[in-house]
């Protein structure tokens, strides 16, 4: 009896071979890739790789632009059985450093205008291969594989070996290195198939970034075991974006996509005709934005709630009420409970920690047993940290985050990392970060400052100029607000939640 093969790929191989020459990515201003070219392309590169001497098991640090090429490669990590690790274009070296040190990949793939910098990382962390890939499909990646034969069996993969590993930083400031396994990612993306509908006949507007997984797993698990096309763009253009959107059938989104579309003249029901749904997530959908969006357009937005560590968890319905506020029902196969402090399920209609269990569920923190023992109980359920409320008939609507996390244009910015900085500055007392409603991003960071009475001190524009040499552009503050002293509680916490109501009309 032949054991079958759990390797995602294998499953993406299946639609791949039977689609052949159809397009599977449409690009603007050149020709198409079809299916063909992603199984011949990604052998390729699978095959250059494995020569070069990556393992099975081995890390692939990917710091590169949106590209085919780069699609290619994440193809490749699959079907040789490589731990795909994506990181953030925005990452600067005291990051990059951190995740490199952590991950201990074997192989660094980057952009040729970062290779000085990442060679310098690189032998700081004794990774033994560095390789570049451009956004236009240049560099070493590309330039080295041309020779490698376009022949590889998918290696076979079990269902809880590792097929990535993303990180999320934590509320100490510390990433913690998320390991989804190859039944993580094809559960999750064999149930959305059917929540959604997806078929052949689909055609999806890809504007997403691949370094998350929104647009990494979510959107590129629906196109791939369905065997659809989408139209791949570089990033969320809106008039390019509009340009597209006659020719498609399904978009996803994060809010902020929503707002920008809604802003745009050009927008309305006419380009929408052929759209049979838009998907939104990575961040709340603000109501108002939900109502504009159905009066303009007619269509409702099926909001769904996901993370890194689970994937997607609950989405409003295909067919049936998308409630405006909620991120809709459990999926099939994810089971969802609020409970209490103390771990016991609240009434209907209270607030408490959201817990999911299912096979979408990570195998745990990188190196970290503590912290994953800490969230992942003996029941299978892992601790969210977000806060929300189960309604009579099952819909799920996120009230808060525990953790304070701020999420931004549909990316996550944790405060501590932010405010570790801000407190190093001279003159800085101490800080806390927070996320405030803004029309476009969803959430604005912005920094609150206690600065020296005593002491000099920067102002508002050296300390964001100085945080933006050292992390992510989508980490800065928007704004940094001085204030006399931060609000505490009787056990000496900041009160952020007081910080937000004081400064809720910022923008």
């Amino acid at each position: 009896m032949t054991q079958t093969n759990y390797n995602l790929y294998a499953h993406f191989q299946q639609q791949f071979e039977r689609r052949g020459d159809k397009p599977a990515l449409v690009l603007t201003g050149k020709p198409s890739i079809s299916y063909a070219d992603l199984e011949r392309e990604s052998a390729r590169l699978a095959r250059y790789l494995t020569d070069l001497g990556i393992k099975l098991g081995d890390r692939v640090s990917v710091q590169v632009a949106k590209s085919p090429e780069a699609l290619y490669l994440y193809l490749a990590c699959l079907r040789a059985g490589f731990v795909f690790h994506p990181l953030n274009t925005g990452y600067k070296e005291t990051e990059l450093d951190y995740f490199l040190s952590n991950a201990e990949p074997a192989i660094v793939i980057c952009d040729e205008l970062d290779e000085q910098l990442m060679a310098k990382l690189c032998r700081n962390n004794n990774v033994a291969h560095l390789l570049t890939l451009n956004a236009d499909g240049g560099g070493s990646l590309v330039t080295n594989a041309k020779t490698a034969a376009a022949d590889f069996a998918v290696v076979d993969r079990k269902d809880d070996d590792l097929a990535a590993l993303l990180y999320s930083s934590g509320t100490t400031g510390v990433p913690k290195g998320i390991m989804l396994s190859h039944l993580n990612l094809r559960s999750n993306a064999e149930c959305l198939l059917e929540a959604w509908g997806f078929s052949s006949d689909d055609v999806l507007l890809h504007a997403l970034p691949i370094f998350h997984v929104h647009g990494l797993f979510v959107a590129l698990g629906c196109v791939f075991l369905s065997g659809a096309s989408m139209h791949w763009l570089q990033d969320f253009n809106v008039d390019q974006v509009v340009d597209h959107l006659p020719n498609c059938t399904v978009m996803m989104g994060v809010p902020t996509y929503y707002t920008r579309l809604l802003s745009n003249d050009r927008f309305g029901q006419t380009l929408t005709n052929n759209i049979r749904l838009f998907i939104s997530g990575s961040a709340p959908l603000l109501s108002e934005t939900f109502d504009e969006f159905l009066d303009r357009t007619g269509q409702s937005i099926l909001e769904r709630y996901g993370m890194t560590e689970t994937n997607m968890n609950t989405s409003n319905p295909l067919m049936g009420e998308r409630r405006a506020g909620t991120v809709g029902l459990p999926l099939p196969g994810v089971d969802v409970r609020i409970v209490d402090q103390q771990g016991v399920d609240v009434s209907n209609g209270e607030i408490g920690d959201i817990q999911v269990r299912g096979d979408n569920v990570f195998k745990g923190y990188w190196r970290m047993p503590a912290k994953t023992a800490e969230d992942l109980h003996a029941d299978g359920f892992f601790n969210t940290g977000d806060k929300g409320t189960l309604s009579e008939d099952g819909y799920v609507s996120i009230v808060g985050r525990s953790k304070d996390v701020v999420i931004t244009g549909g990316l996550n910015v944790y405060p501590k990392e932010v405010e570790l900085i801000i407190d190093s500055l001279e003159g800085v007392k101490e800080s806390a970060v927070i996320g405030l409603p803004h029309n476009d991003f969803g959430e604005a960071v912005v920094a609150i400052v206690v600065f020296d009475n005593d002491t000099d001190h920067p102002d508002e524009e050296a300390i964001i100029t100085i945080l933006k040499e050292q992390i992510a552009r989508f980490k800065v503050p928007k704004r940094v607000m001085p204030i006399k002293q931060l609000p505490r509680n009787t056990m000496g916490k900041v009160q952020k939640n007081i910080l937000r109501n004081q400064f809720c009309d910022l923008f």
